[in-house]
């Protein structure tokens, strides 16, 4: 299937309703996306900085920050951007590169919250196998072959509907481009690829979740041999990372492991996996880790002497 496309841009309907909610909206996304960079940025920072956060879990989470960073970067500048101007397009060009971009580094989220299941099931469970399971190089290919499966993933997404003919209309109900809200474009029957790409999205999250759920179904048996401090330090470590996962595999399963019927409701659930999770991602593993706290802390006064010492 060819794409006669003649449509050269879309007009996205956003969230904002009127006026009113566009101003409070921008006030609100505005103050998000700073907490998103900020937050994610602290934590890369720290991560590197820090000589005593040099295991495998803060290498993982070092580049799920990143990934938060790229991943929100592809929709809530735009969406910021058009709470401001009339008429809210986005090129076709644009629009695609938009759409390859949130599959491409979600599906890399997906993938590194599932490697950071099995560093946590390793350290646990096969304690005295960590360091040799976990090494630099093998953490090093984990983060490759979520990059990768990203891409494949992301690619094959983008090239099913890059293939549609779009003649009009043009208005997506959505604040960034997505496949569900082209496929409902598109002027052909899109029955079969719409099949292709919910079993694409479907396939991975629910391998993805399969591994999770397995992961802690090990991790907690095994802490039933573990004393009531090893069993609450564990926990704390764990806890952070399972309060991510649901915060985002809920709404990603949601909307993509089923066909859309609702994109009113789509773009509202997509706000949490775009905008609240990789805002929470940096307060959670903050706020319940000691040791980055202690981090933190060391970079914060490093820095105020370093201030005090230039004066």
């Amino acid at each position: 299937m060819e794409n006669v496309s003649c449509v050269k841009e879309f007009i996205l309907l956003g969230l904002a309703k009127n006026k009113g909610e566009e101003k409070i909206c921008f006030v609100v996304f505005f103050f998000f996306y700073m907490i998103i960079v900020a937050g994610n940025v602290l934590i890369i920072i720290t991560v590197n900085s820090s000589h005593h956060l040099n295991s495998p879990m803060y290498f993982f989470l070092c580049y799920l920050s990143f990934v938060d960073i790229c991943y929100s970067s592809f929709t809530v500048p735009k969406m910021i951007a058009d709470f401001l101007v009339e008429k809210k397009t986005i090129s076709f060009v644009g629009c695609i590169a938009q759409l390859f971009g949130v599959h491409f580094f979600g599906c890399t989220e997906i993938f590194i919250l599932t490697v950071m299941a099995y560093d946590r099931y390793v350290a646990i469970c096969r304690p005295l196998h960590y360091t040799t399971l976990m090494t630099r190089r093998a953490c090093g290919w984990m983060v490759f072959g979520s990059w990768v499966g990203g891409f494949v993933h992301s690619m094959v997404q983008t090239l099913l509907t890059t293939r549609l003919p779009f003649c009009g209309p043009n208005k997506i109900d959505h604040y960034f481009c997505d496949v569900h809200p082209l496929l409902q474009l598109a002027c052909t029957d899109t029955y079969f690829v719409g099949v292709i790409v919910v079993a694409n999205s479907g396939m991975i999250t629910l391998i993805s979740f399969f591994i999770l759920v397995l992961s802690y179904m090990f991790i907690l048996f095994s802490l039933r041999r573990h004393t009531a401090e090893g069993r609450q330090k564990a926990l704390s470590t764990c806890g952070s990372h399972i309060t991510v996962v649901v915060l985002f595999f809920g709404p990603c399963t949601f909307t993509y492991i089923r066909p859309s019927s609702s994109l009113s409701e789509d773009k509202r659930v997509a706000v949490f996996y775009t905008v609240i999770t990789p805002m929470l991602n940096p307060l959670i593993y903050t706020l319940r880790n000691e040791e980055v706290k202690s981090a933190m802390r060391k970079l914060w006064n490093r820095k105020v002497r370093s201030e005090r010492g230039g004066v």
